[in-house]
């Protein structure tokens, strides 16, 4: 004998819906875990920017150059008005106030009043000159320099960025604006940053939402790392994009493009080498053998195919401006002469400069030992990878410079953005449970 089934006043059929269970009272919701002792986030923020704005102020303090004094007071303004805004401000405020006042200090100020005045450091004017040297001569160098400005110590895909200041001159204001090296670099900066993490969202892993990278995006600019360099100079800032970008396309499998974006980097400066090997370690693990070699044919040959024609036209002056005016051991001592480790040694007489050549080969064997031993599996090891590296080449170097740091702090932050803070995990390697991958 089957149960009736139970019906309405109405006469209709009751059914037995599942009912959606209602969320627990605000007082009994579970909170988030937070570690003793953790300050909150409004007081790191204001210790972030107090922290940014007392850098600023060492600059008018300490530094010689105009331009740096200038950018120190403006940036240093800015962080204050970042700082203020932070502490007082309500959260949704403080955030976009304290943003906007750190971008407008130390990057829109400054970096308007240099592009109308026409200062800058050195740098502006060697990458202008061997643009036009590049149009007239084919060969971005000088035959016979004799003073530092005249020295170009880059390699010929740099000279890129001079020739919007070949084609516009500088008769007229705009002109000499739109021709102004540091608008080309922070613009390839800027665009390889959004093609990175393009492709890191098509990735097998998302990233941290839009908003949140903005953000972090907005305060990485913000910050004396970035806006010192693209203020005064700007000639490390393609270099580092570069660099992100041919990561990114590695551990995105895309080794062809990986080479090519590593290959306009390699073209640049001598810095950007290492990370070939670097990216066709992370091809090498994750994809195989046959990515890592594509990867790195095609970053060597586009690198050589564009340093090849001025090898050729000019190859006293591009081994001695770009090989050993930098090592120093020009016939103009460079101004790179911060007193890191290698400086230091090499100051000590030609005895000490082989030993500091001696470390320099020794870091770097290492470095390379590691990407043999323990390859890097993901985006974020293998920026690690190549900041380790590059700083201990810069340390170790019998010339350099404190800003040269900056090319690793970017490549330790900016991945960590675009990622959202997590490691993630190789291309091709898909999340099954806990503790378990499935190709």
């Amino acid at each position: 004998m089957t149960a009736p089934i139970p019906r309405g006043c109405n006469g209709r059929v009751l059914i037995d819906r599942p009912t959606t269970p209602t969320p627990p009272p605000r007082a009994e919701r579970p909170r988030t875990r937070t570690w003793p002792g953790a300050l909150p986030r409004r007081a790191v923020r204001v210790a972030g920017w107090l922290a940014a704005a007392a850098w600023a102020l060492a600059f008018p303090l300490l530094s010689t150059l105009a331009t740096h004094r200038a950018w120190g007071f403006s940036a240093a303004a800015g962080y204050a008005g970042a700082a203020l805004a932070a502490w007082w401000l309500p959260r949704p405020r403080a955030r976009a106030l304290s943003l906007g006042s750190a971008v407008a200090g130390a990057v829109v100020v400054p970096l308007t009043s240099f592009l109308l005045t026409g200062r800058g450091q050195s740098e502006v004017g060697v990458i202008e000159r061997s643009g036009v040297l590049l149009v007239h001569q084919a060969s971005p160098y000088l035959t016979d320099p004799q003073n530092v400005g005249e020295y170009t110590p880059y390699l010929p895909g740099m000279a890129l960025f001079g020739l919007p200041r070949a084609l516009c001159g500088d008769a007229t204001l705009p002109l000499r604006v739109l021709g102004d090296a540091r608008l080309w670099c922070a613009g390839v900066f800027l665009l390889c940053l959004r093609a990175g993490v393009t492709c890191l969202r098509t990735g097998p892993r998302r990233p941290a939402s839009q908003d949140t990278y903005r953000t972090g995006l907005a305060a990485l600019l913000a910050s004396p790392v970035v806006a010192l360099p693209l203020c005064v100079s700007g000639v490390d800032l393609p270099l580092a994009g570069l660099c992100c970008l041919g990561l990114a396309l590695a551990a995105c499998d895309r080794p062809v493009a990986a080479g090519l974006a590593l290959a306009a980097a390699c073209a640049l400066k001598w810095t950007a080498w290492p990370a070939v090997a670097v990216a066709a370690a992370l091809l090498g693990n994750v994809t195989g053998t046959r990515a890592a070699l594509r990867c790195a044919g095609t970053a060597v040959a586009g690198a050589v195919a564009v340093a090849l024609p001025s090898a050729l036209l000019a190859p006293g002056p591009l081994v001695r401006q770009v090989l050993a005016f930098p090592a120093g051991r020009g016939d103009v001592p460079t101004p790179a002469a911060s007193p890191l480790p290698g400086r230091l040694l090499a100051d000590l007489g030609p005895l000490g400069w082989y030993a500091a050549v001696a470390l320099l080969l020794c870091g770097g064997a290492a470095v390379a030992a590691t990407l043999v031993l323990r390859p890097p599996a993901t985006v974020v090891a293998a920026a690690d990878r190549l900041a380790a590296g590059l700083c201990t080449a810069f340390l170790l170097a019998p010339a350099g410079r404190f800003g040269y740091l900056a090319l690793p702090v970017l490549l330790v932050v900016w991945p960590r953005l675009a990622v959202g803070g997590r490691r993630g995990h190789a291309p091709g390697v898909r999340v099954v449970g806990v503790g378990k991958t499935r190709p």
